[in-house]
Formats: C-alpha cells, sequence, structure tokens
C-alpha cells in the first residue's frame, strides 16, 4: 500500500486546514521544497500537493513553490488544486508534474475528463473526489455540487479514469481515521483504484485500511499526522511497501 505525504500551499507555504475551512489554516512551512526533500530523505515515492490557493479561485500565488518542490525531488509529484483546463493540465505536465488531480473541474464540466485521458493518457489523470455525505463538493469544499457520490465515481470510470482520490471532508485534518466502511463500498463498485484521504492520524488507521480485502484500494494520503509527529512516514513506509 503506498503512503503519500502531503503538501498543501497557501501563499507559498506549507499549511493545513481542517475540513478544508480557510479559517482554520495552521503554517508549518515557508518552505515547501524543503518539506518535500524531508518526505523523499524518509522514503517517499510520490508527494501528493495540493493549491488551496487555485482550489478557492486565486491563481499564481503558488507557482514558484511548486516549481521549487518539482526541481528539489525527484519523487513522482500530483497536483491538484484549481486546473480546469486542458491547457493548464499540459502545461503542469510539461513542468513535471506526474499525474495531474482534476476536482472541481471534473464536477462542472464532466467532459473534461474524457478529453484529459484521451489527451494526456489515463495514468497522468486522477479525479479527486470530495464528498461530504452523499454529495460531491467543489471549490475548495466550499459549495456543494450537483453530483451523488456514486453518480460521480461511476462518471468518472466511464470516462476511462484508471484511479481516484476519495475525500471524506468530515474527516480531513480532524484525525479520527477514515470512513472505512465508506471506503469499502466505493471500492466494490468500481473497477478503479482508490486512494484514501482524511483522517489518518495513528498507525492503527492505517493497519485497518490496509486489512480490506479489496486489492484496488493502493494508498493512504497522510498530511496533518505528519507535521504534528503523529505518524512517522518512514516507520510507514516501512511497513506498507511491503504489502
Amino acid at each position: 500500500m503506498l503512503i503519500i505525504p502531503a503538501i498543501d500551499l497557501m501563499d507559498g507555504r506549507c499549511v493545513r486546514l481542517k475540513q478544508g475551512a480557510r479559517a482554520t489554516r495552521k503554517v508549518y512551512a515557508d518552505d515547501p521544497a524543503a518539506v518535500a526533500a524531508q518526505w523523499e530523505e524518509e522514503g517517499a515515492a510520490w508527494i501528493h500537493v495540493v493549491d488551496l490557493d487555485g482550489a478557492f479561485g486565486s491563481t499564481g500565488a503558488n507557482g514558484r513553490a511548486i516549481a521549487a518542490i518539482l526541481r528539489r525531488t525527484s519523487c513522482a509529484v500530483e497536483l491538484g488544486g484549481g486546473i480546469r483546463t486542458l491547457e493548464q493540465i499540459e502545461a503542469w505536465l510539461d513542468l513535471g508534474v506526474a499525474r495531474v488531480i482534476l476536482g472541481t473541474a471534473a464536477a462542472t464540466r464532466p467532459e473534461l475528463p474524457d478529453e484529459a485521458v484521451r489527451r494526456f493518457g489515463a495514468g497522468r489523470i486522477v479525479a479527486g473526489v470530495d464528498a461530504r455525505g452523499e454529495k460531491v463538493a467543489i471549490r475548495g469544499w466550499e459549495e456543494e455540487s450537483a453530483w451523488e457520490l456514486a453518480a460521480f465515481i461511476a462518471a468518472l470510470e466511464e470516462a476511462g479514469l484508471e484511479r481516484i482520490i476519495y475525500t471524506d471532508i468530515a474527516r480531513d485534518g480532524e484525525g479520527s481515521g477514515p470512513n472505512l466502511l465508506r471506503l469499502e463500498a466505493i471500492a466494490r463498485a468500481t473497477g478503479m483504484g482508490i486512494i484514501a484521504s482524511g483522517g489518518f492520524s495513528r498507525p492503527e488507521h492505517l493497519a485497518a485500511l490496509a486489512s480490506l480485502p479489496l486489492t484496488n484500494i493502493e494508498g493512504a494520503i497522510v498530511g496533518t499526522a505528519l507535521y504534528e509527529k503523529e505518524l512517522i512516514l518512514a516507520d510507514l513506509i516501512r511497513t506498507y511497501t511491503q504489502r
């Protein structure tokens, strides 16, 4: 099972939010590239980067920080947040991003995931499925889309995507553990790979995810617990990359 550390960016700095609320911002580092280098030293193969300013509708605030991360680390980087056109996808892939995460754009422009897969390949496009209950949230989780969770996932699979990142918003940043029942139901309903996000704060949370008898649960994104030293990335990678 892949363990993916998260770097969330606001105003060029590394931050964490609770349930995506801007007012809960806590700054952890002024040099996100140094954080990426630390994760690489601890054994990370992938790094999950989110441009929160982009997700909330602003542009340009984190471009320099993202470019620095790409220069500083040889880890594969998946990037999301405010990426809503084919031109933006192409620009980031050309800069060195391994795969682009479509969130709001996938929900508001249903044709985009299909177009992106055909143009760039299924392995380079992943959808962020951010759910509050049974509804899909968009625009930095501040708005609710018209999509029901199950219908959205089915549409993404039909578009040809190979994997999704599923975030239970109620668990994000709270350390309460993943929603295993929801994750298992999603994994059983789709052939796409699932990367779980939200709520991982103790070793038993990862152990419970790894114990699910489903081969398409590919990994977990861990954020706040790493910054708060509740979990140690190197220990997690040693434990789970052999499973």
